[in-house]
């Protein structure tokens, strides 16, 4: 089988995922640090809620044991690159196999998750707090 590349995004987090047939095994390359290869679980600290959230499109379409999966993330953090990888795996799921379309988009793993952090306001403590007025 030849290689499916899909790309995820979350946050500021970018995830380029390559599909190809295998075991099972996620392997991830982190380009923010020293490039560093290391497995899901590893890799998101043992985090169960996001290794749970990772392996969700594989085990949904009953993929888990079929497909290895490897990962360059940039950018953003934990949540975020796992996000940005869920969005891609879900992608290069699509392209391999079309008819897991319904059930990913149902899932709600194709969409973009367009949520970003509200920027800083001038003169303002953060994007929405104030600093204290004083009458006096």
């Amino acid at each position: 089988m030849e290689v499916i590349w899909g790309t995820g995004r979350r946050k500021c987090a970018v995830a380029r995922v390559r599909l190809m047939s295998g075991t099972g095994e996620i392997t991830i390359v982190n380009n923010n640090r020293k490039k560093t290869t290391r497995s899901a679980r590893e890799y998101f600290h043992g985090i169960e809620r996001v290794i749970k959230r990772v392996y969700a499109p594989l085990r949904i379409t009953n993929n888990e044991n079929n497909y290895d999966v490897k990962v360059t993330m940039h950018g953003g953090g934990i949540v975020g690159q796992a996000g940005a990888l869920v969005h891609g795996l879900s992608r290069a799921l699509q392209i391999a196999q079309p008819e897991l379309r319904p059930i990913l988009k149902k899932a709600g793993f194709l969409r973009r998750d367009s949520r970003m952090v509200e920027r800083k306001k001038y003169g303002q403590k953060g994007a929405r707090a104030r600093y204290q007025f004083s009458k006096r």
